[in-house]
C-alpha cells in the first residue's frame, strides 16, 4: 500500500466524503437520465435529484432553491457573475470596485473587461489584509453597477465585513457578489441577512466533487448569460446538467450543514495551538488577521527557513503544504495576496499555507519539522 505524506492543503482541495460517493453513485449506474428531458421517467428521476440539491443548498446558505444555479465551479461562477452585470448593466455605467487580494479567478476577469471598456478600481488593503471601508464608499461613482469583494481569503483565510460592504455597494444603488468559495460550508452564511446579490461557491472545498459549482443570484439582478445554447437554468446557464456532480455537491452540503459548527471549533483548536506554540518558540509569524478568518487556515512566515518552496519540496514525501493559491502552484513567485498585505518578497517567498481539514487528527509531524 502505498504511504502518503499527511495532507495539509484542504483550502486547495478535499477528498470526497465517502456518503457524498454514495450519493452520487446511482446517478452515474441507474438514474442516467437527461435532467432536461421531461417526458420520461429517467429524465424525471434526474430532474428531482437536481431539485433535491438545490434544495440542500439553498439551506446552507438560507436562500430559496429557485436562486441557486449550477455552473461547471467556482471559476465559472465567478466568471459569469462578473462579465454577466457588466454586460446586462452596461448603458447604465462600467465601473466595477474589487480588492487586489481576490482571487486570480476575479482579477483576470476584471482585467479582461478592462481591455473591452470596463473601469475597475482594485483597492487596498491594510496589513492584516482587510479593506477599508471609508476606501470602498469614496471609491463608488454614479457609474458603479458593482462591487466584488471574497467573502474569504483563500491564502489566508481573512474574512472581510461583507454585510457592511454590501450595504455600501446598494446605497450607491450597485449590485453586490461575494466570492464565497472557501467560506461556504466552512463558517454560517445566511445571503439575505448579508444582503447578497450573488455568490460563488463549488463543490470541492467541502468534500464533494470536482467540476461542479454553482452561483447564488437574486432574482432581481439582471445577468447577461456567457453559456449560451437551450437556455437551460433560466437562461442563465446553457448545458446539460451534470447530474451526479450536482447529487455530490447536494449532499456535501448537507454534511457540511450538520458538520460545520463543530468540526470549525475543533480545528480552530488545533490551528491556534498549533501556532502559539511555534509563536513562542519564534520560528513562525502569522501573516493576515488572526481573528477574522476561517477556522481551517494558517499562513505562516517560517521565520529560520530561506525558502518556504524549498521546504516544500524538502518535506514533500512527509506533508502536503502549499505556498498560497493552488491556481498559482505552477509560478514560483511571491503571493500577490502578501504583496498586498504590504509584506515584502523575501518575508513572502517563505510563507506557506497550511489548511485543515476533517481528516487532520494533529499537527505533530509539521510542528516538529518547523521547529528541528
Amino acid at each position: 500500500m502505498v504511504k502518503y505524506p499527511i495532507y495539509l492543503d484542504y483550502a486547495a482541495t478535499t477528498p470526497v466524503d465517502p456518503t457524498v460517493l454514495e450519493a452520487m453513485l446511482p446517478y452515474f449506474k441507474w438514474v442516467y437520465g437527461n435532467a432536461a428531458s421531461s417526458t420520461h421517467q429517467h429524465g424525471e428521476l434526474a430532474g428531482k435529484a437536481v431539485k433535491d440539491a438545490k434544495s440542500q443548498i439553498a439551506e446552507l446558505i438560507s436562500a430559496e432553491t429557485n436562486e441557486i444555479y449550477f455552473t461547471s465551479g467556482a471559476t465559472e461562477s465567478i466568471n459569469l457573475a462578473i462579465k454577466g452585470v457588466f454586460e446586462a448593466y452596461k448603458n447604465e455605467g462600467n465601473h466595477i470596485v474589487t480588492v487586489k487580494t481576490e482571487h486570480k479567478a476575479v482579477l483576470d476577469t476584471c482585467g479582461y473587461l478592462e481591455e473591452i471598456g470596463a473601469d475597475i478600481t482594485y483597492l487596498n488593503v491594510d496589513d492584516h489584509g482587510l479593506i477599508s471601508l471609508d476606501d470602498l464608499e469614496a471609491s463608488i461613482t454614479d457609474s458603479t453597477i458593482l462591487v466584488c469583494v471574497m467573502y474569504a481569503n483563500n491564502e489566508t483565510g481573512v474574512i472581510h465585513d461583507i454585510k457592511k460592504i454590501a450595504k455600501l455597494a446598494h446605497k450607491a444603488n450597485a449590485l453586490f457578489f461575494s466570492d464565497a468559495t472557501q467560506a461556504f460550508g466552512k463558517i454560517p452564511i445566511n445571503v439575505d441577512k448579508l444582503h447578497m446579490d450573488m455568490m460563488a461557491f463549488n463543490a470541492h472545498k467541502i468534500y464533494g466533487p470536482k467540476g461542479v459549482g454553482g452561483l447564488y443570484i437574486n432574482p432581481g439582478v439582471k445577468l447577461a448569460s456567457q453559456i449560451h445554447g437551450g437556455g437551460h437554468q433560466k437562461g442563465k446557464r446553457s448545458g446539460t446538467l451534470n447530474v451526479p456532480g450536482i447529487v455530490g455537491l447536494g449532499a456535501a452540503a448537507k454534511l457540511a450543514q450538520q458538520s460545520m459548527l463543530r468540526e470549525g471549533k475543533r480545528l480552530k483548536e488545533l490551528r491556534d495551538e498549533f501556532e502559539n506554540e511555534l509563536i513562542l518558540l519564534n520560528k513562525i509569524k502569522v501573516n493576515g488577521d488572526r481573528i477574522n478568518r476561517l477556522p481551517n487556515i494558517s499562513n505562516i512566515q517560517l521565520l529560520e527557513s530561506p525558502d518556504a518552496y524549498k521546504f516544500i519540496l524538502t518535506h514533500k514525501e512527509k506533508i502536503s503544504v502549499s505556498t498560497g493559491s493552488a491556481c498559482n502552484s505552477e509560478v514560483i513567485e511571491p503571493s500577490h495576496v502578501l504583496r498586498a498585505m504590504n509584506i515584502d518578497d523575501d518575508k513572502a517567498n517563505k510563507s506557506i499555507r497550511i489548511s485543515l481539514g476533517k481528516n487532520t487528527e494533529d499537527l505533530e509531524l509539521i510542528k516538529s519539522i518547523i521547529r528541528s
